[in-house]
């Protein structure tokens, strides 16, 4: 304009400038570990040995690479950021180890991971919940997984029963692996700092895997905690969670019957997938969503279907009765006792996928 100055608005940062040139995008999750003695306590925590073919996810500006490739065989770094590929290369470059590093470029959801012994990764904390799951569920099974987390999240995934934290996410977690917290890091140990503490957690698939639907197991998960601290007989009185329960006892019902009895007596092994989603569906919903939010959507539908007595109704309240988990809670039930309970619905015919 004409006799005056147009000022700039200033504009909102949310990175933080690196000394070598790079710019961390918090946005994108990128709290690249400063401290070294922290990056040494997670590599001899991970138990490497040199033998193993490593798998990190987000090396960043490769501080971690580095103690990795020292103590293992083979690093295999997935980067989604061009900027740190590029630094990657550039510091490994024309060293010992430059041999001994692969890096894929990509999403590391989207990627088909190759094989690999041990996981070590310091992770943009969104992707949390569907990065753990793609992980147990990789073939064939690794020895083990090293991870940050976001403080919070690493709660719930090691919660036991009786605990605050305990969630779907853990009983989802704990069936396909033994979870243990490790350590605490304060959020000083990054540049940038994030707003949150983190903590450092092992994860060890368990062998051999389970043998359960995880459809199955999920949609059964999912309605014991509707309201985790509501006893199951209330929950399973709530009219949507029969309504659910009838609609997949007459689908079964018919397809058994149209296929002349071929699927047979069905347990809690009984592989319906085909009914559901594909198993990485399957993998993406076990998310760790709040019991406050999964109340919130239980909120329209808070009637139960006591004045409507009926047959089926009897039916399912007969087997929390069998099992005497009618005045159980999720948030107090061990893993077997969730098995035990799902059994014997399946026993009886009723199945939640």
């Amino acid at each position: 304009m004409a006799g005056g100055k147009i000022k700039k608005e200033k504009a909102k940062h949310t990175s933080a400038p690196y000394q070598g040139g790079i710019t961390f995008h918090k946005s994108k999750g990128q709290h690249i570990l400063k401290n070294p003695l922290l990056v040494d306590t997670i590599v001899q925590k991970a138990g490497i040995k040199s033998t193993d073919v490593i798998l990190e996810i987000g090396p960043g500006t490769g501080n971690l690479t580095k103690k990795l490739l020292e103590a293992g065989k083979m690093v295999i770094a997935v980067e989604l950021d061009s900027r740190m590929v590029l630094e990657l290369q550039r510091r490994f470059q024309g060293t010992p180890y430059s041999n001994r590093l692969k890096v894929i470029q990509g999403d590391v959801l989207k990627t088909d991971l190759p094989y690999f012994d041990i996981c070590v990764a310091n992770i943009p904390y969104q992707i949390s919940s569907p990065l753990t799951f793609k992980l147990l569920f990789h073939q064939p099974a690794f020895r083990c997984a090293i991870i940050m987390f976001q403080k919070e999240f690493a709660m719930r995934l090691v919660a036991q029963p009786g605990d605050k934290f305990y969630c779907r996410l853990s009983v989802n977690t704990q069936l396909y692996a033994r979870v243990s917290h490790l350590l605490k890091v304060g959020k000083n140990n990054f540049r940038p700092p994030p707003k949150v503490d983190s903590s450092v957690v092992r994860i060890e698939p368990r062998k051999p895997r389970p043998q359960v639907n995880s459809k199955e197991w999920d949609g059964f998960i999912r309605i014991c905690f509707i309201r985790k601290n509501k006893t199951l007989g209330s929950i399973f009185r709530l009219k949507h969670v029969l309504s659910l329960l009838e609609k997949n006892y007459k689908t079964l019902q018919a397809l058994q019957s149209s296929q002349n009895g071929s699927l047979g007596n069905t347990d809690m092994g009984m592989d319906i997938s085909s009914l559901g989603d594909s198993k990485e569906d399957q993998i993406m919903e076990m998310d760790d969503r709040s019991d406050d939010e999964m109340e919130a959507e239980d909120g329209d539908d808070d009637g139960d279907a006591e004045g409507e007595v009926s047959e089926f109704k009897d039916k399912v309240l007969g087997v929390l009765k069998e099992g005497q988990f009618e005045e159980k809670r999720a948030s107090k039930l061990s893993q077997q006792e969730f098995l035990y309970l799902l059994s014997l619905f399946n026993k009886a015919g009723l199945h939640f996928s």
